[in-house]
């Protein structure tokens, strides 16, 4: 297994698809990745040679990804809650911050249903 950017990325799938294991690269950014490092995107992440790895790996720190991206988005979340902007207090209380209705869904934000006394009738 190929190691990039600290994630194991898996052998027997296409580069491309591998690739999106790292956090914060999608299809489009890995196809950008292989192209500039003139990496075949049909080879497997097991057939790589110590030569194409190495090229994929000096494009890929040209990016902001993996832990500096994720402590990227935390800070702009916790920037958001302390000048208590509208997203930022959606964060605060748990519940959807773009916008999504709450009154029937947002299960995911807001956790298991709680039961309301007396709602049969």
């Amino acid at each position: 297994m190929a190691r990039i950017k600290g994630v194991d990325i898996p052998n027997n799938k296409r580069i491309e698809i591998s690739l999106t294991y790292i956090y914060g690269v999608g299809r489009s950014l890995s196809n950008k990745i292989l192209t500039d490092a003139q990496v075949d995107v049909n080879k497997r992440a097991g057939e790589l040679d110590n030569d194409e790895l190495g090229r994929i790996r000096t494009e890929i720190e040209k990016h902001s990804i993996e832990g500096d991206l994720r402590r990227e988005v935390n800070m702009n979340i916790k920037t958001k809650m302390e000048i208590n902007s509208y997203e930022g207090s959606r964060h605060k209380k748990g519940l959807p911050v773009r916008g999504q209705r709450t009154n029937r869904n947002a299960r995911t934000r807001k956790g298991k249903g709680k039961t309301v006394a007396n709602k049969k009738k």
